[in-house]
């Protein structure tokens, strides 16, 4: 939060993946440096081509189904987790389960949290090697995970009033699939990203507009000492605009869900 006031963000969207855990901490923070955090979750999906990522926002941080579904997601996490290492460790590093927890934290576990194990033990020079060598698909520790659906998670983020978006579709961002999208539940697309040049932004623009989804956008900040790899925070603008659609839409779907117990 000291970032994005430095950064003169105003609205922030904290989206970790499959947790809400730090919503409430970053929000008071926020009020007291100026800037409204949107609660919000990154989720894994499967899609034709693997995995996808969804951007849930306007999430209740204690909802119940919605908190015991991003329990399982971690279970499942930590599985992964373990399975890697135990990849690793047949390949000659020297990293425990342990040494990658403490990277995670109490947030939920992740490859980036491999790798950064993997840079602690000297075992690659950067996290970036890391899944050159090891971690990505068809890396020789890459492990799948095992995906929930698009329309399972759109109906959950739905069901508690949230607005979902697929996040960083690049050149998968194509009319097919985005009509497909919608038709699985999904309310936008993530146009802006640092991945993707002014062709591309442009391109998933237009898109957004012929298929009826709203538009979200944002640097995919994954902490300090990672911007080599993505935008800093604050780099990438998204227009008020984009957030009062999806505010209106989510006010919507209270109000129904209110209305309707």
């Amino acid at each position: 939060m000291d970032h994005a006031a430095r950064a003169g963000i105003d609205t922030l969207g904290l989206v970790d993946h499959d947790t809400l855990a730090g919503v409430a901490e970053a929000a008071q923070v926020g009020a007291d440096l100026g800037v409204r955090v949107v609660s919000g979750c990154e989720f894994s999906v499967a899609a034709p081509w693997g995995e996808m990522h969804l951007l849930g926002y306007f999430l209740p941080p204690d909802d119940p189904a919605l908190t015991a579904f991003l329990e399982d997601q971690r279970s499942k996490r930590l599985h992964r987790a373990e399975r890697m290492v135990d990849r690793l460790r047949g390949l000659g590093q020297e990293v425990t389960l342990d040494d990658v927890l403490v990277e995670s934290g109490e947030g939920a576990v992740g490859r980036p949290h491999v790798a950064r194990a993997l840079v602690k033990r000297g075992g690659v020079s950067s996290v970036s090697q890391a899944f050159v060598r090891f971690l990505r698909w068809g890396r020789p520790a890459f492990v799948p995970k095992i995906l929930p659906s698009v329309e399972e998670v759109t109906a959950i983020v739905r069901a508690v009033g949230g607005v979902s978006s697929a996040a960083h579709l690049g050149e998968r961002a194509t009319e097919p699939s985005l009509v497909r999208l919608r038709a699985q539940g999904l309310d936008a697309v993530e146009v802006r990203h640092p991945a993707h040049n002014e062709m591309v932004t442009s391109r998933i623009d237009g898109l957004a507009d012929e298929t009826g989804l709203l538009k979200t956008g944002g640097t995919d900040w994954h902490g300090p000492g990672e911007e080599a790899e993505r935008a800093p925070l604050g780099a990438i603008a998204v227009p008020a605009a984009w957030l009062q659609r999806l505010e209106s839409l989510h006010a919507e779907r209270v109000l129904h869900t209110e209305e309707g117990e």
